[in-house]
């Protein structure tokens, strides 16, 4: 069978979504894509520990799912750290030491030190 010459195989490449997401995510370094997925936790996190901005801040607090996600957050910046670098470490570790400190703030019965969210991977933050 011969190939169709008005068809061109990079066109079909083009069109397609998954190849070009594909293509896409393997051009980004892993460094950005850890810390891109730190970030999205990080303002979740934030949210659900009533630190949004406006009016209905506190209509968000929800420290159930503010837990999840810190200890979410925890796990990949203590398992990423030593292979992205000290900048990208370092600016994540103090974002999470931050929320990790408005979660304590945010419990009205707060957690017994080492026992927060995220503290079995990074020690107290007390």
């Amino acid at each position: 069978m011969q190939p169709d010459p008005a068809h061109d195989p990079a066109t079909d490449r083009a069109a397609d979504p998954a190849a070009t997401a594909a293509r896409d995510i393997a051009d980004v370094p892993a460094a950005e894509l850890i810390t891109t997925a730190a970030v999205h936790l990080m303002s979740a996190a934030a949210v659900k520990c009533g630190l949004a901005e406006g009016p209905d801040a506190e209509d968000h607090l929800d420290l159930a799912e503010a837990r999840v996600l810190i200890n979410a957050l925890a796990g990949l910046v203590v398992t990423s750290a030593p292979d992205i670098g000290g900048q990208h470490a370092r600016s994540l570790r103090d974002g999470l030491r931050s929320l990790q400190l408005a979660f304590r703030e945010a419990s009205s019965v707060p957690d017994e030190p080492g026992r927060g969210p995220g503290e079995r991977l990074t020690g107290s933050v007390v």
